[in-house]
């Protein structure tokens, strides 16, 4: 179905990544969702990334956790409710109030947010509350707050699009951002001039669009800009004004940045001095340059002092609150903002309040009339987690986050809530790794079902809509929490009608007392009507009452939020020099992919997101792999003191020599071993609490497997008796990729446990150690089955596409058993384009036979790349190859 404009088509917001696109949803008759982007929504203009416009492939009831359970056996909502509300009632009784905890997530909407704090800070009175966004921007949060005074993005989306420089650091916007990066691909087109320089150890898919690429060494970057700073400093390239009217702390900020040679910059960076001096010579000529950072400058145990380097470089040079500059931090969620101004974590209070401030306590206890508020900052997520192992935590609830595959130390967490007495999971999905802990589960309403306000990177607030029915007897999060409140005795204080009575109580709190000492105030949203609230446009903060929506920037005449109202420099520690680890010879660095998101129970659930990139790897340079006898494709372990994991073996020079690159997106749900952060230590930032996700020392080695396996199926089958298994969704059925070590194995048993009973063509070269099975169900395949002492050669994205076609043929099931079309049919290749499913062969094919040498020409040709543009990286990179190929010829 086509979305239009029709009366089913509902404005709503992405639930993906902090960009916050605008979304048309509409509904079939027969229950199906189809996305458009929304071209009137300020973020987007009308642009889906390949996640986003898969949307509607993920909201079907299957997985769904449906009803509330306790034990794993439903239950009615008054029986959950009534138990956990006794559990932490009795803990808080017999242990105090810091014995209980909520951890809680970006996915959350605000309202969800709100009503969660306000319960723990203010009624319960602990801050035992801390957010998953603790894990991919409280670095940011910290470094904002020491500079500014308050966590406040100064800038706009559009300042990426009126930079004349972009830096970019540790930022891969064009898998992780991709909308914002089709924009700065757009900016850049129609503004030639524009220089864009890529700060980041991998040569990721950004570098498409970049002048310069800087493969710093991990954690350089602190020594980086503390060049820079001295490097303008020694080049008259300062704002002394600036300076001296809305900043304090330069002088020691400049003689820390200055104490460094351009040398020891080149050896902490792992940069020549040559391209030390062009990055810096570019700073320096360059008045509209915005310095855009995401995760691989928060996820370091100096990611507060990176950010505070960076808003050094921008405050030496007056380089903020003006079009086209400043320091601008990408979020990772799609309310990660949203928690930040309601103070989602632990050292924090409502509307940029801070617990330590006597005052901001006073007025957040006045307008809750609570009977108590904190007094002092509760644990952060890693500590919190360990104090649950320690048994100092009694109960906690676990809201819209599964920290089993996403916190660090990830085997501490699993013991961690093994042994913890009570444990509330709140989630749409009934099995995930952490849902298997859960005393109760409570059915949790997901994306268009459930309706409240979301913040986006740049201040920007909009709406998610509620357009679907909520499956089973799914609520909302700040239902729940609402529900349990009132059954600990505080009625009066959480009866809340619905989402809108929330937002109105939250504006309103943004407001009180706030004569402009605080810089978050959405005031004029505390009178919204129920209409109002349901027809939410999107509007950027502040939106003080009495005035209208408009788009701002902060900062460019100081007006700071520290008790004198100007910028603090930063002094950075001081550095330590880098030291070779001899027990540790490889440098793991963490990340995302292109097509899933977090821990996939909304991606997983999408065919077209599991074509690009189907199971776990590791990116390993050739070099490394030939030094340890790793072939592309193999399997390999790689290992550490904290755990190890299994994986495939994907070689490129994209990643340095022995440095390593592994996503993080895989479970216990879709692959045998492969959740990465069992490998990641607890290792935290001393001054966000941020755990250290990209600088992760480990081993690597080959895993010996006798035979590697491939299988599509119609029916998820049981995998517990391989040694290594990965599965993702196809149209039709099931795709997997498999590996025994015994030599010994059944063919036939495996093969039966796979594909279950039915009419059977099977293939077995006993020389060559391969077996293939196919099983037919009259003229459908129930599904294949190939096996290989070597990684099994097939066509894949030929072989996923049979479960829905015809095999009546003799000649399609012999194709079927080769693994790859015969001479009348099409082997596309590896997906590409997930949008419209195109592969690398008909890129090829369009390029070498078609005469398509651009990417606009390939676009017309095969509509790859025109979609969400996330693919266009890689299709040049088609092109590049080949076209350089025709030339030679």
């Amino acid at each position: 179905m086509t979305v239009g404009r029709g009366e089913n088509t509902i404005k709503t917001t992405c639930p993906y990544c902090g960009v916050g696109c605008g979304i048309l949803a509409s509904t079939s008759e027969e229950g199906g969702v189809s996305v458009l982007g929304d071209p009137e929504h300020p973020a987007n203009f009308g642009r889906l990334c390949s996640k986003g416009s898969a949307l509607g492939e993920t909201t079907d009831w299957s997985d769904r956790l449906l009803y509330p359970e306790i034990a794993g056996t439903r239950t009615h909502w008054d029986h959950a409710l009534d138990l956990i509300s006794s559990k932490f009632s009795d803990a808080i009784a017999a242990y105090g109030p810091d014995s209980v905890a909520f951890y809680i997530s970006g996915q959350l909407l605000t309202e969800d947010y709100y009503v969660a704090n306000k319960l723990m800070k203010g009624y319960i009175g602990s801050a035992n509350i801390d957010t998953n966004s603790r894990l991919c921007m409280a670095s940011s949060v910290a470094g904002h707050r020491r500079a500014f005074g308050t966590d406040t993005v100064p800038g706009t989306y559009e300042d990426l699009e009126l930079a004349d420089l972009l830096i970019l650091v540790g930022s891969n916007l064009a898998w992780c951002h991709p909308v914002l990066y089709q924009r700065i691909v757009a900016a850049k087109a129609s503004r030639p001039e524009m220089k864009v320089v890529l700060v980041e150890p991998r040569l990721t898919m950004t570098n498409d669009i970049a002048d310069i690429h800087l493969p710093i060494r991990f954690d350089g970057d602190v020594a980086l800009f503390e060049g820079l700073l001295a490097y303008l400093k020694e080049k008259n390239g300062l704002n002394e004004e600036y300076i001296a009217a809305y900043t304090t702390g330069f002088d020691a900020a400049l003689a820390a940045a200055s104490h460094y040679s351009l040398a020891e910059i080149s050896v902490e960076t792992g940069l020549e001095i040559s391209d030390l001096e062009e990055f810096y010579r570019l700073c320096l000529k360059t008045e509209k340059t915005v310095t855009v950072y995401s995760q691989g400058v928060n996820q370091s145990i100096a990611g507060t002092d990176k950010v505070s380097a960076i808003i050094n470089c921008h405050l030496a040079t007056g380089r903020i609150g003006r079009e086209g500059m400043g320091p601008f931090s990408i979020t990772g969620q799609p309310n990660a903002m949203g928690g930040r101004e309601v103070g989602g974590m632990a050292n924090m209070l409502a509307c940029h309040m801070d617990i330590e401030n006597a005052d901001h306590r006073s007025i957040t206890q006045r307008f809750w009339n609570s009977p108590m508020i904190v007094d002092k900052p509760g644990l952060k997520a890693v500590d919190l987690f360990r104090a649950i192992r320690d048994g100092e935590i009694k109960a906690v609830w676990i809201m819209g986050t599964n920290p089993v595959d996403s916190l660090p130390e990830a085997d501490l967490v699993k013991e961690a809530l093994e042994t913890c007495p009570f444990v509330v999971v709140s989630d749409i999905v009934q099995r995930t790794d952490t849902t298997a802990y859960a005393d109760v589960a409570l059915p949790s309403e997901g994306w268009g079902e459930k309706e409240g306000l979301v913040t986006n990177s740049e201040r920007r607030i909009s709406r998610q809509q509620r357009f679907l029915p909520s499956p089973g007897e799914a609520r909302a999060d700040w239902w729940q929490i609402a529900q349990v409140a009132k059954r600990m005795g505080y009625e009066y204080a959480f009866d809340f009608p619905d989402a809108a009575s929330v937002a109105r109580e939250y504006a309103a709190m943004s407001a009180f007392e706030n004569d402009g000492d605080r810089d978050f105030d959405i005031g004029a949203l505390s009178h919204m009507t129920a209409r109002e609230f349901a027809d939410f446009s999107p509007v950027q903060w502040p939106f003080k009452d009495g005035e209208n929506p408009r788009s701002t920037r902060f900062f460019t005449k100081g007006e700071f939020y520290t008790s004198d109202r100007k910028a603090r420099f930063q002094v950075p520690a001081k550095r330590n020099p880098k030291s070779f680890n001899h027990t540790y010879s490889y440098t793991l660095t963490t990340g995302r992919i292109r097509d899933q998101w977090h821990t996939m129970t909304r991606t997983g659930k999408s065919s077209r997101l599991s074509q690009h990139l189907a199971e776990p790897f590791v990116e390993i340079h050739p070099a490394d792999a030939e030094d340890l006898r790793i072939k592309e494709a193999e399997l390999v372990e790689i290992y550490n003191d904290h755990g190890s994991i299994i994986v495939r073996a994907l070689l490129t020079d994209r990643v340095s020599q022995k440095s390593v690159f592994l996503p993080m997106h895989w479970t216990d749900q879709f692959a045998s071993n492969a959740r990465i952060n069992c490998l990641v230590p607890a290792n935290t930032d001393p001054y966000s609490g941020q755990p250290a996700s990209k600088n992760v020392p480990c081993l690597i080695k080959r895993f010996t497997a006798s035979y590697y396996g491939f299988a599509v199926t119609r029916e998820k089958p049981n995998l517990s008796k391989f040694d290594y298994w990965a599965i993702a969704k196809c149209d039709g059925g099931w795709r997997i990729e498999l590996a025994i070590e015994d030599r010994t194995a059944d063919y036939a048993e495996m093969a039966k446990d796979i594909l279950g009973a039915g009419e059977i063509l099977d293939y077995q070269d006993q020389r060559k150690g391969e077996y293939r099975i196919a099983v037919f169900d009259g003229g459908d395949v129930k599904g294949v089955f190939y096996l290989s002492p070597t990684p099994v050669s097939v066509s894949r994205s030929w072989l996923v596409n049979q479960l829905c076609a015809s095999h009546e043929s003799k000649i399609s099931r012999y194709e079927l058993l080769a693994g790859r079309p015969g001479a009348e049919g099409q082997d596309i290749g590896a997906i590409v384009c997930s949008c419209f499913s195109v592969g690398r062969n008909q890129i090829v094919d369009a390029v070498t036979k078609k005469g398509c040498v651009t990417l606009p020409s390939v676009g017309g040709c095969l509509k790859a790349g025109t979609n969400c543009g996330s693919c266009r990286s890689e299709i040049q990179e088609i092109l590049n190859e080949f076209v350089v190929i025709q030339a030679a010829e």
